[in-house]
């Protein structure tokens, strides 16, 4: 489910401002609006609308801010959203905001004429003024072109420790979502919904035994499930406690 934005530094950018990401990255088969577990009552179906270019109303409506600590899915709800609004014949961006710091405004400008862009990492530039002052024009440009943003951070907008008050005024005018982190029954659920689509059928006990070894904000989810795959194929063998012990050396 739920890998927050890519590891430090992240993606490069290439002069063009434009981050070369990989399809993988873009539209990994676990991050899609479905396969997000836990989602606060209506979010799904708002960045759903958004990605379809609904109308949804009053101006902010239209435009979300993800905010919750590393690990919660903000990437994951970024990328679903961007690969919705292609699979509804629109266009989307992906920027995570670490891999600009700098450069906001020439990548910002580059990625003009999406009708969906998603900003991850709002953290990285704050207290940066060119750069922040890149994102409110941005912001400006993007609104009366008729485009929409989705915005993540770990924290609302009045946290961030923004130096530009016109910025925060909007950021804070967006509809503002906060995710928190997966009690045991989710982390439960994301561990079978992941396994099922590596066609694993995983017992209970195998469950448990992962439930208590994988951190609870389950951000190498993913790279871990990936790793037990290609033992299990080498192998030959299915996901089972003795399998697990065997490959990832733990009691």
């Amino acid at each position: 489910m739920r890998p927050d934005p890519p590891g430090a530094g992240g993606p490069s950018l290439p002069a063009s401002g434009v981050p070369q990401l990989p399809l993988a990255l873009r539209y990994p088969a676990d991050q899609r609006l479905d396969t997000y577990v836990g989602a606060p009552a209506g979010v799904l179906a708002q960045l759903a609308a958004l990605a379809e270019g609904a109308d949804q109303g009053q101006v902010g409506d239209d435009w979300l801010y993800l905010a919750g600590p590393a690990g919660v899915g903000k990437t994951h709800l970024l990328l679903a959203t961007c690969a919705a609004t292609e699979a509804a014949g629109r266009r989307a961006a992906y920027l995570p905001l670490v891999a600009a710091v700098g450069r906001v405004r020439d990548a910002l400008e580059a990625l003009e004429g999406n009708d969906v862009i998603a900003l991850d990492g709002i953290d990285a530039i704050a207290g940066r003024r060119d750069d922040e002052v890149a994102l409110f024009d941005a912001h400006n440009r993007a609104r009366a072109a008729g485009g929409r943003i989705v915005y993540a951070a770990r924290s609302k907008p009045d946290a961030l420790g923004l130096e530009l008050p016109d910025l925060r005024s909007r950021l804070s005018q967006c509809s503002r979502v906060a995710l928190q982190p997966l009690d045991d029954d989710g982390r439960r659920e994301v561990l079978r919904q992941r396994a099922r689509r590596r066609g694993w059928v995983l017992e209970e006990a195998a469950l448990d035994w992962l439930l208590k070894r994988v951190d609870r904000d389950l951000a190498g989810l993913t790279a871990l499930l990936d790793r037990l795959d290609r033992a299990s194929l080498a192998a030959q063998r299915r996901i089972t406690v003795p399998f697990l012990r065997q490959v990832l050396g733990s009691g």
